[in-house]
């Protein structure tokens, strides 16, 4: 049994290959859940996901490909939803989807995740910033707008890591994550980035785990290639703390499946 529900398309521009290429290389991974949850729209750094225009195009472009490979895998519609203070959309919060992430890819309207902005790490604390990131965080999970957190631990992305303890930083928000009873993702896209490891760290895992927190697992896939990518080290990775169990979702609803 294989879930992966944290994927692209090329409506963000700055993703490659056809929805019709990401199912079938899902299906070659024996992924038997597989989402697609492009970047939502919102009217701020447009430059990297789609207009509210093409919201329609985007769920009729992934409902056709549910249908066509429905005999082979089953493919969910999502969107992934920047949480940022005063653009977070009702059009996107109201969409027919089977669920939502919610992603803080912003520290106020910092991008830290985007090597474009890369310098701005010179000129704050980092202590501040992971603080400042787990408190977004701690802001999304009592929003309760969302069903899966994606890449929890984003911040580690270039490797600036606090001075501070980390659990102690995000236990705040390992907190309201399970008092919302939301799920997080085991996401591999880290193992791609100049950290070399999965979102979250083995520190995050610890209480995720100490919390009975569920979880999810996802390739965040930008290319089809990525589809399905570090899958066994991921799910290694998650029995290694004790889970047996992950989280799908259809129309909104959880199902916990054994993996």
């Amino acid at each position: 049994m294989s879930v992966d529900l944290h994927n692209h398309t090329i409506l963000c521009k700055h993703a490659t290959g056809t929805a019709e290429e990401y199912v079938k290389k899902a299906i070659i991974e024996k992924i038997k859940y597989f989402g697609f949850s492009d970047h939502a729209p919102m009217n701020f750094d447009p430059k990297y996901r789609m207009k509210f225009e093409q919201m329609q195009e985007y769920e009729k472009t992934i409902l056709h490909v549910k249908e066509k490979f429905k005999n082979d895998i089953n493919v969910l519609l999502a969107y992934e939803v920047d949480f940022l203070n005063g653009y977070i959309d009702e059009r996107v919060l109201k969409a027919d989807v089977d669920y939502l992430i919610g992603s803080v890819h912003f520290i106020g309207k910092w991008g830290f995740d985007n090597p474009e902005f890369i310098g701005e790490y010179k000129n704050k604390d980092i202590n501040k910033i992971w603080e400042d990131y787990f408190e977004a965080i701690e802001c999304l999970a009592k929003s309760k707008l969302f069903h899966i957190i994606g890449h929890i631990d984003l911040i580690k992305v270039f490797n600036f890591l606090p001075t501070k303890d980390i659990k102690s930083i995000a236990n705040k928000a390992i907190q309201e994550i399970k008092k919302a009873n939301i799920v997080v993702e085991i996401n591999a896209a880290g193992f791609r980035k100049p950290v070399k490891e999965a979102y979250p760290s083995k520190d995050i895992m610890e209480l995720l785990a100490q919390n009975d927190i569920p979880i999810t697992f996802s390739s965040d896939a930008h290319a089809p290639e990525q589809v399905g990518y570090k899958k066994n080290e991921i799910y290694k990775y998650a029995k290694s703390f004790g889970y047996n169990k992950c989280a799908t979702f259809l129309k909104k609803e959880r199902k916990m499946i054994t993996f």
